[in-house]
């Protein structure tokens, strides 16, 4: 599969505001991963994190999405077609089943995070 290598740059990705409160929806860009199976966890794990802090106690798992499609934040993968991974696909199982910290971490999959790396090393 070619389009599994990124693109010069690497695979982008955006954070969509579902509130309504950023321009055009969109929070900010992601740029720079490596592969789109490295864009399609990140876009994966942050959308679980979004919802998890959309659930509260005694929410059902449609008040959960509620909450979301009201205050989340989804992502969308840039340039990979049916490939990149959509959160509709998943909803349903994120509602009803809480995530775990690892099922949550976004932050490892960050590729800014290898950026800020080096400026504390150097």
């Amino acid at each position: 599969m070619s389009d599994l290598f990124a693109p010069e740059g690497g695979w982008r990705l955006r954070i969509l505001d579902l509130s309504g409160g950023a321009e055009a929806g969109v929070v900010e860009e992601i740029r720079g991963f490596p592969t789109l199976m490295a864009a399609n966890a990140f876009a994966r794990a942050y959308v679980r994190d979004s919802i998890e802090l959309c659930r509260a106690p005694g929410l059902s798992p449609r008040e959960v999405l509620e909450h979301w499609f009201a205050f989340g934040e989804d992502v969308e993968v840039m340039g990979a077609g049916d490939q990149a991974w959509r959160s509709a696909n998943e909803l349903a199982e994120f509602s009803e089943r809480p995530a775990g910290a690892i099922e949550r971490d976004w932050r490892s999959l960050d590729p800014r995070r290898d950026e800020e790396g080096e400026d504390d090393d150097g």
